[in-house]
């Protein structure tokens, strides 16, 4: 089987081609083309014509290494820069034009995982490391012990928005650098007490930054060749501030691509170590593409992780687990009856509505009064390692809508969801929740369920519902709720 893992990174394009042998991953191919799209976000973070059009060309480019592939052996994640931009939607709509795959928004903390998952399945360390990984827009800090990340955070300072911020015109002098690395240490400060508390024994650098860092420190100093140091870094500085312009920097190992931004990757790198007080670091070739095909490859560990998640949810807000499995019950039965009728027979979907029924009432902690609202703001802010961004916007929004009037204006669109199936899913949520509202086990009857094109029939046993007032009334409403949708509700009995 053939995998492709594409990374839509703020500096470059990346994308890894690989074959799934006997549970192993085997490179066959690689194409990296610098984009810098982080150049392209203007002051109100909407992407320019011109960075859209230097990356959509660059998807040209990919296309034909990903033709005849299988729309689920493919995966295509986009990081900080269109995690940021407000018109992200529209590039991606360009982008569906060109490649005919989902493309997924993740959050810095699924990238962060994702990074780790790449370099702990192809660097072996005993105890727990520290992996950082420095890309165009933001980098990324996982302490972690054999597969398993132990504390992931991702900070906004990165080679290419660093460089717009400190050497816009390509100037180098000592001042720029001490702005730049005094920036980037204000904005560890978040991250770096939690983190020299919790330790590693051994600190791994990843991606483009980092490896011209280490191929110049080998070169410069042939005594250390498997590790950097602060030293080096400082060296390295001095040598930069001596040339005064980046088209004058003394390293021919720098390609021209990667000229532009050296300075301002050399500066956050110089802050991290200072921050973190490391004193050597070695590097690792894998990064982020490398962990999504690992975790295409572990075709078990993308639904594991999303289970831990919500688990820790629902002991992190003390979640009626009860009353979440009835819920979740009476879900997957109604989903069960109409996945072909309503042609949601997709496992992916499937797994949306049965973790949306678990986090229905996630909000019950800030407040009974208006749950879902609650609930929505949560799941929409939070971070759940194992999702991306689009899936949690659909979390929050089935969970939103779970009652009283769905507000159809309020829908977000979807690139990874029809919209058809998103109004279907919470239909079936919305009954659920209102056939569990007793909050009792062995309450909901058996029920026969039909669908056909936009009717759901219930076909309650006979005189039951004569005996349930308000269940009876409140299906009534739901009828008039599900009709604004083009649904037909259908009471029988």
């Amino acid at each position: 089987m053939k995998v492709a893992a594409l990374d839509l990174g703020s500096n470059s394009f990346h994308l890894v081609v690989a074959r799934i042998v006997a549970d192993s991953v085997q490179l066959l191919h690689r194409v990296k083309q610098k984009v810098r799209l982080a150049d392209g976000l203007d002051g109100n973070e909407n992407l320019t014509d011109e960075a859209m059009q230097r990356g959509l060309a660059t998807l040209e480019v990919i296309a034909e290494s990903l033709k005849g592939f299988e729309p689920d052996s493919v995966r295509i994640v986009a990081t900080h820069t269109l995690r940021r931009a407000k018109n992200a939607n529209r590039f991606i709509k360009a982008a569906k034009a060109i490649l005919p795959y989902p493309i997924e928004i993740i959050s810095g903390v699924e990238e962060a995982r994702l990074i780790y998952s790449g370099v702990a399945h192809t660097h072996h360390a005993t105890g727990q490391q520290l992996v950082v990984d420095i890309g165009g827009g933001s980098t990324e800090f996982i302490i972690g012990s054999g597969f398993t990340p132990l504390l992931c955070r991702s900070l906004q300072m990165g080679c290419v928005s660093y460089n717009k911020r400190f050497f816009p015109q390509g100037e180098i002098k000592a001042k720029y650098f001490d702005k730049a690395i005094t920036t980037a240490r204000q904005e560890l400060e978040i991250i770096e007490d939690k983190y020299t508390q919790l330790g590693w024994k051994s600190v791994v650098g990843t991606s483009g930054t980092i490896k011209t860092l280490f191929e110049l420190c080998r070169t410069e100093d042939s005594s250390n060749e498997q590790q950097i140091t602060l030293k080096q870094l400082k060296k390295l500085k001095e040598k930069c501030i001596a040339a005064g312009h980046v088209n004058s920097l003394p390293f021919e190992q720098i390609s021209e691509d990667r000229r532009p931004v050296f300075c301002a990757g050399l500066a956050v790198l110089i802050a991290i170590f200072k921050a973190l007080r490391i004193e050597q670091m070695q590097f690792s070739p894998a990064a982020l593409r490398e962990g999504v095909l690992y975790d295409m490859e572990e075709a078990l560990a993308e639904s594991d992780i999303r289970e831990r998640t919500a688990g820790s949810l629902v002991t992190r807000y003390d979640i009626d687990t009860h009353q979440a499995q009835l819920v979740l019950t009476t879900c997957m039965a109604l989903i069960s009856a109409v996945a072909k009728p309503w042609a949601i027979n997709n496992k992916r979907l499937k797994n949306m509505l049965g973790w949306a029924a678990m986090l229905h009432e996630i909000g019950l902690q800030i407040n009974s009064r208006g749950v879902q609202r609650h609930s929505a703001y949560v799941l929409q802010n939070i971070d759940m390692p194992g999702f991306n961004q689009e899936q949690q916007d659909l979390l929050a929004t089935l969970v939103r809508f779970h009652r009283k009037r769905i507000r159809l204006t309020e829908l977000p669109e979807f690139e990874q969801y029809d919209r058809q199936d998103v109004i279907k899913l919470l239909c079936l949520l919305r009954l659920s929740v209102l056939l569990n509202i007793k909050r009792q086990d062995n309450f909901v009857p058996e029920i026969s369920i039909t669908a056909e094109h936009n009717t759901l029939t219930l076909n309650f046993p006979k005189g039951w519902l004569n005996t349930k007032p308000i269940i009876n009334a409140d299906l009534e409403c739901e009828i008039a709720y599900l009709a604004e949708c083009d649904i037909e509700l259908v009471i029988v009995g």
